[in-house]
């Protein structure tokens, strides 16, 4: 060794990884060994983990507060929802520049050149705003001067039409004069009657536009301080000035229009992109329930913004069971974690069934097999694959704790027999679904008979088996994990963006808002089933499968980024298991109480398709080693499987 230590390498049997993440705290979290293992050269970052580990079982969490240190002891937990984003504020003083040019309020003046600010997002900016901008000042400006009493406004509306046709390196400074202002009180009404909302509406258009567009966020600030405070300012006291020397009187200065690292903002914890696609989940609702004839909107766009909408109440839902995790206990967090961890999901199955029940068509509880089969091999072979290639590129190899991961893969092999038994059954007896097929020893009615309660027995012992896998890794084993809050934590008062009140009646809110959706989903998805050249299976597979699980691809990869692949590969078994052991059997259990036709029995590709995923997972896992090819393996295997649904027929009957 060179005397630095690298990310995963060991020296004097001591592993040390280092995982790196410009979206978190310089102080965030620390995970390390109770014994001593520093680098010699840290590098700087929003948030250095350090795992050090002379035995592997053995890490101390270490974060800027209790909330957030569970928080994170809460990933490594099984059957907890794995979640990267705080669930409480974090100081602003310690974040890097980066993350605090985000949040500026555009009024500080910086050193630049005038060539710097010729880049290729000022640039856009012109093209995408600033002409149209401009030119609805100068109109305005010609409006109030043809007033008369409103000409000071009008010559304010001309300066103002140069600076936003090219703002950048420009500061907009409030200048007060002793003397009496020439803008009287009519001058005032006539600018408030006639000037003002025409440019409030312009302001208004352009900051929601730059808002939706994420990274030019820049713009729908200089937008708002324009339309709430300068605007607002007598004529005569507004300057604009490109020699920037009383930084004191400075109102709006801004020399960016664009800036990439807007995909880390957040409002109120919530990352800007979620915020954003609520307006998507409004739209979806009104259409869907306004529009109920499709007289101006069609049945494909309505499945498209409802299947959609989906995304960022996944995310809030996952924000909400985090945030109430963290700050209860472990009875608490289990409990929240088992119901509405899965409620996504069962949302749209039970929907899908009492729809299909209702319309007397079979095709919606196929498109519910294929869309469980989908979550599955998604779970298995995607989601891990995808966080070994990008994790794989930017850190070589990663390790993970193989011991642990097998207990995840014995809960996989578990739960996906027993799903699949019934299956097996069939094949190995006949059919059991036709209640008309008898023949004359009668044998069908006694396979018909043993089919039910084979079903009922597996839907029993698979919530069992859960629950016993709570105990073993959370209890009676838990040194497999043993990840405990160490003495480092602080313990000042941590700021929760979200109380455990307000996240639950979040939960309920977002729920309520998935079960609408779902329900516009199964309404409008039988055009495109029956137009569509595309296999029913590939339909369930993919889009009804994968969309709810994008929030949780996301935290994988992040994770993967951070060298802790073993969240990654955490949160698609979480899933995975979630599916088998609790969502298939309240399926069966609510068909008991409401009787749907569901049936426990997939077809031939579902069932060797998911047998074949969890022998491959397992296999990749063995070795404790992840790279970018062990990826790339996962992912084909994944898109071949997706072949093979893109090129089936139909389900029978659809």
């Amino acid at each position: 060794h060179d005397g630095a230590h690298q990310p995963g390498s060991c020296c004097d049997g001591v592993c040390v990884a280092h995982v790196h993440s410009e979206a978190s705290d310089a102080h965030s979290c620390l995970l390390q060994t109770s014994s001593s293992c520093t680098p010699k050269h840290p590098q700087r970052s929003e948030t250095p983990y350090t795992l050090c580990e002379r035995n592997p079982r053995k890490t101390t969490i270490s974060a800027e507060n209790e909330v957030e240190a569970q928080k994170l002891a809460n990933n490594y937990k099984f059957g907890f929802r794995k979640w990267k984003s705080h669930v409480t504020e974090r100081p602003f003083e310690d974040r890097s520049s980066i993350v605090k040019e985000l949040y500026s309020e555009l009024n500080v003046i910086k050193p630049y050149s005038v060539g710097s600010l010729f880049t290729c997002g000022n640039v856009l900016y012109v093209f995408l705003f600033g002409w149209w901008i401009a030119l609805v000042y100068v109109l305005v400006g010609l409006l109030m001067f043809l007033t008369v009493f409103g000409v000071p406004y009008a010559k304010l509306c001309w300066k103002l039409s140069c600076y936003f046709l090219w703002p950048f390196g420009k500061s907009i400074e409030k200048v007060v004069f002793l003397f009496i202002s020439k803008c009287n009180f009519l001058c005032t009404y006539i600018w408030l009657l006639v000037g003002y909302p025409l440019l409030a509406v312009t302001h208004s258009v352009l900051c929601l536009i730059s808002w939706m567009l994420v990274f030019t966020i820049p713009v729908a600030k200089m937008s708002t301080k324009t339309l709430h405070t300068i605007l607002l300012i007598p004529p005569e006291h507004v300057h604009i000035s490109q020699t920037q020397e009383h930084e004191s009187r400075v109102i709006l200065c801004c020399y960016h229009a664009v800036n990439l690292y807007y995909y880390k903002y957040t409002v109120d914890g919530i990352n800007v992109f979620a915020v954003n696609l609520l307006l998507l989940v409004i739209v979806s609702l009104v259409i869907g329930y306004v529009d109920k004839s499709n007289e101006f909107v069609s049945s494909e766009v309505k499945f498209a913004t409802a299947v959609s909408s989906i995304i960022p109440l996944s995310y809030y839902i996952g924000m909400g069971i985090a945030s109430i995790s963290a700050q209860s206990n472990f009875a608490v967090g289990a409990v929240v974690n088992a119901t509405f961890g899965s409620i996504t999901e069962l949302t749209f199955y039970i929907t899908a069934l009492v729809r299909g029940h209702h319309q007397g068509n079979k095709c919606l509880q196929e498109i519910v097999k294929a869309a469980l089969t989908g979550t599955l091999l998604g779970c298995i072979l995607f989601i891990p694959g995808i966080c070994m290639i990008i994790g794989g590129l930017r850190h070589s190899e990663q390790r993970f704790n193989s011991r642990s991961a097998g207990v995840s893969s014995s809960l996989l092999f578990i739960s996906v027999g027993g799903v699949f038994a019934p299956t097996l059954f069939s094949k190995a007896y006949g059919n059991l679904v036709c209640e008309d097929c008898t023949n004359s020893t009668g044998t069908n009615s006694t396979r018909k008979r043993n089919i039910k309660p084979l079903v009922y027995t597996i839907s029993i012992l698979l919530p069992v088996s859960y629950i016993i896998g709570l105990i073993f890794t959370l209890k009676t084993h838990s040194h497999i994990y043993d990840i405990h809050v160490g003495d480092g934590t602080g313990h000042l008062g941590a700021s929760v963006h979200w109380s455990r009140w307000r996240a639950l009646l979040i939960l309920i809110v977002a729920t309520v808002l998935m079960s609408a959706c779902a329900d516009l989903t199964t309404e409008h998805i039988q055009p495109i089933l029956s137009h569509s050249s595309i296999s029913q299976y590939f339909i369930g597979v993919t889009v009804l499968a994968m969309v709810p699980e994008i929030p949780e691809i996301v935290n994988g990869v992040q994770f993967a980024l951070q060298n802790t692949i073993s969240l990654s590969f955490e949160v698609g078994s979480c899933i995975a298991v979630q599916v088998c052991m609790i969502q298939i059997p309240i399926l069966v259990l609510f068909n008991i109480f409401y009787d749907v036709g569901f049936v426990l029995i997939f077809s031939d590709l579902h069932l060797w398709a998911s047998i074949f995923s969890v022998i491959v997972v397992n296999y990749i896992f063995m070795d404790g080693k992840s790279d970018y090819f062990q990826g790339t393996a996962l992912v084909v295997v994944y898109l071949i499987l997706l072949a093979l649904y893109y090129f089936a027929p139909s389900p029978s009957g659809c």
